[in-house]
């Protein structure tokens, strides 16, 4: 009687430390950011590389976007803030916006004609930019 108490004991105490060591993962498991099955936010860089920001605002220009083409090149300068871009980027996507109001819903995405979708964020993906 008293061996089948003390495995019993063993056992008791065994699974115990084992649960202790396993909860701090848990825990951390718990409340590290999901990654599977949803998108992970990627920060914005600092800056964009000049010629990065020429060549998204040439993409938005020719997919017809106003602002875009009366916006300035950047010259002179090897980088601009990311701002320029994200400023760039959402008068773009709301004056696509405005211009597709009437499209019906099956010719829009995200509020915007396709071909007006793909431009916007071929110009993000072109100065790295992921939310604007």
């Amino acid at each position: 009687m008293d061996r089948t108490l003390r495995n019993a004991l063993a056992i008791v105490v065994t699974a115990g430390a084992l649960g202790a060591a396993v909860a701090p993962v848990a825990v951390a498991a718990e409340q590290a950011p999901p990654t599977a099955g949803v998108q992970a936010q990627v920060r914005n860089p600092k800056t964009v590389k000049a010629d990065a920001y020429n060549q998204a605002r040439s993409i938005l220009a020719k997919a017809g976007s106003q602002t875009a083409a009366k916006s300035h090149p950047v010259h002179g300068k090897n980088d601009v803030p990311v701002s320029y871009g994200t400023s760039l980027l959402a008068s773009a996507r709301d004056e696509f916006r405005q211009a597709d109001k009437n499209l019906p819903a099956g010719q829009k995405k995200s509020d915007m004609s396709i071909p007006h979708y793909n431009a916007v964020h071929n110009a993000a993906d072109v100065m790295g930019i992921d939310r604007w």
